[in-house]
C-alpha cells in the first residue's frame, strides 16, 4: 500500500509538471503570508495529533484537516489550471473523506488530551522543524515559500 501511495504522488507530480500553463491570476504577497500560516497550522495539526497535544481535543480529523489546510494554502497562491486540478482534487478528497468517515462511524467523540506543556512544546518544535525543512526543500526545487 505504501508503494502505491508513493507511486500516486510521483504520478501527480509528473502530471502537474506536464500540463500546459493556463494562468488565471498571479502570486500576491498578502496571500503568500496567509498561505504560509495555513501550511504551518496544517503541520501543527499533524505533529500535535502524533504527540497528543491540545489539537487532538479540538480537531476531530487532524490529519485530514491538515490536508485541507495545505490544499487551500496552495490554491491561494497558485492561480493556474494545474494547481486547481491538483490541489482542488486533494481538497475535494479530504472533505469527502471526512464526510464518509463521519457517516460510517458516526462522529467520534473528541478525546481531551492531558494539559501538558511538554507535549505542546514538542508539537511546536516538530512543527517548526518540519516547516523549515519543507520550506528549504521547496526553495531548492525552485518554488520559494517566502517570496
Amino acid at each position: 500500500m505504501a508503494l502505491l501511495l508513493v507511486a500516486s504522488v510521483v504520478l501527480m507530480v509528473m502530471g502537474y509538471g506536464q500540463i500546459d500553463p493556463v494562468i488565471w491570476w498571479g502570486r500576491q504577497a498578502f496571500w503568500v503570508g496567509v498561505s504560509n500560516v495555513l501550511v504551518y497550522l496544517g503541520f501543527y495539526c499533524v505533529a500535535g495529533s502524533l504527540v497528543g497535544a491540545r489539537v487532538s481535543g479540538i480537531v476531530r480529523h487532524p490529519q485530514l484537516t491538515s490536508a485541507m489546510l495545505w490544499a487551500v494554502a496552495h490554491l491561494l497562491v497558485n492561480g493556474d489550471l494545474a494547481s486547481a486540478v491538483l490541489f482542488g482534487g486533494v481538497l475535494f478528497w479530504a472533505v469527502a473523506e471526512v464526510v464518509v468517515i463521519d457517516r460510517q462511524e458516526g462522529k467520534p467523540a473528541l478525546v481531551k488530551p492531558s494539559q501538558s506543556l511538554g507535549r505542546e512544546g514538542l508539537a511546536i518544535a516538530i512543527t517548526l522543524g518540519l516547516y523549515g525543512a519543507v520550506a528549504y526543500v521547496h526553495g531548492l526545487l525552485g518554488y520559494p515559500v517566502h517570496g
